[in-house]
């Protein structure tokens, strides 16, 4: 299957794209090219085969969630430019 610049064109258009005509006639060649490849792949008999739900079989590999303290409240806030009791003071952000 092969689309000429006019359809070409016209598809780009209603995806609201735009081109200029060096650019549309390199566009047309690369759909071309896109159409071409998807018509060797309706070639391909796939009767046989299961449809692809997952790109792979791997399952999700969780760790278990561990409890544990690292840093205290007060070593955490002992380093901040600036503090307020129990909180870090950053300056205010509205946008």
């Amino acid at each position: 299957m092969s689309l000429d610049t006019k359809t070409i064109g016209k598809i780009a258009h209603l995806a609201r794209l735009e081109f200029d005509d060096k650019s549309l006639e390199a566009f047309s060649t690369d759909f071309n090219k896109i159409l071409s490849w998807i018509d060797k792949l309706n070639e391909v008999n796939t009767d046989n085969v299961e449809p692809l739900i997952h790109m792979s079989h791997e399952l999700n590999v969780l760790r278990e969630d561990i409890d544990k303290v690292t840093i205290s409240h007060e070593e955490a806030l002992k380093n901040a430019p600036k503090k307020d009791s129990d909180y870090f003071r950053v300056p205010k952000f509205l946008s």
